[in-house]
């Protein structure tokens, strides 16, 4: 399954070939979260128009997954969402209905961000490209902001569970 972004120019009107580096690291974050979302949280997904932005600081949603990567890259993946969206999510995860955002629904919801990222980081194995991640921290809150040192490629995804915004910033370690 391939995200597409290769072919696509991002919202504010910047060709991706300028980015091909930054597309061969950020494609299998994106090939991930589909796959994820689908057979974990039998989620149908459908991505929005890419953007980026240079600028290094950024609000996060009500929830939070933030998943950091080391190795020949390193940065971090973010991914955001309301607290419906993820209840209906983590309800869909382990197969009971959640109500309230409490331990479980918190728990499914910091898995699926290492689910995703993990599979990830085998894809760019695969790629050779080696990266470990860093366990899944969730933060809670509108209006936080999350400083990162690289520009962020931000990629909406509707599901039919709801949004989740995935933003990876992420750059090689050489050289």
């Amino acid at each position: 399954m391939s995200s597409g972004i290769e072919t696509l120019n991002c919202a504010q009107g910047q060709d991706l070939n300028a980015l091909t580096l930054r597309v061969e690291y950020v494609d299998p974050f994106i090939q991930a979260a589909f796959y994820v979302l689908e057979q974990v949280a039998q989620a149908k997904c459908e991505r929005g128009p890419l953007s980026m932005r240079q600028g290094a600081t950024f609000t996060s949603q009500e929830l939070t997954v933030v998943v950091g990567v080391v190795g020949e890259i390193e940065g971090v993946a973010l991914y955001g969402l309301s607290v419906v969206t993820a209840l209906k999510i983590a309800s869909a995860m382990i197969g009971q209905e959640l109500v309230s955002l409490d331990e479980m629904a918190l728990s499914a919801i910091s898995e699926l961000g290492n689910m995703i990222s993990g599979r990830a980081a085998t894809l760019l194995s695969e790629a050779n490209v080696q990266c470990d991640i860093t366990p899944p921290t969730v933060i809670q809150g509108v209006g936080m902001e999350i400083t990162v040192h690289v520009p962020v490629l931000m990629v909406p995804v509707s599901t039919d569970k709801g949004n989740v915004n995935i933003d990876v910033a992420v750059c090689s370690t050489a050289g």
